[in-house]
């Protein structure tokens, strides 16, 4: 073996071992234990839908048909996608940044337990667009880094996955 190929060899091996090294001892990558498990979820976000799509869902669809969706009800952990999906943060750790996050308009995401990523929003077409959905954001931030059961409308475009939500438009 040259020196360079063991140069380059000693050194992958040297960050392998260091990304395994930070991936178990980041903190930030844990949930508290009262915030729920995946057997005993902390609570609930959403209700079953009583139709995959909301009227005015359908209305806004082309042709009135929006994709296909079907009601679903996934375990995962409350996260804030733009910090996740750029730096891997989650978890109680992440807690107070990941907060601010959501209530300055960041993406809202749940964690399943075997890693799928789906992102969460109002289901409610228009009132969504129109800013009447605040009591879904809120009830994000209010469950952040918790494990939470949640319901609603799952979809899928070109391997994006999105639960919708229904249930939370203002009054």
């Amino acid at each position: 073996m040259t020196r360079i190929t063991r140069t380059l060899f000693c050194g992958a091996a040297a960050a392998i071992l260091a990304f395994a090294a930070d991936q178990t001892l980041h903190p930030e990558m844990t949930v508290a234990p009262d915030a729920g498990s995946y057997d005993k979820p902390a609570g609930t976000l959403g209700q079953k839908p009583a139709t995959d799509w909301t009227e005015t869902t359908v209305n806004a669809g082309v042709d009135k048909k929006p994709l296909q969706g079907k009601a679903v009800t996934v375990t995962g952990e409350i996260i804030d996608l733009s910090c996740y999906l750029q730096l891997g943060k989650h978890g109680e750790k992440h807690k107070a940044c990941g907060v601010k996050c959501l209530q300055s308009g960041q993406p809202i995401g749940l964690l399943t337990k075997d890693g799928a990523i789906y992102m969460l929003m109002a289901e409610e077409h228009d009132p969504r667009r129109d800013g009447q959905t605040g009591g879904f954001r809120q009830a994000a931030i209010d469950n952040f880094a918790r494990i939470v059961e949640v319901t609603g409308t799952e979809t899928s475009h070109n391997g994006f996955r999105a639960i919708y939500v229904q249930g939370y438009v203002s009054k």
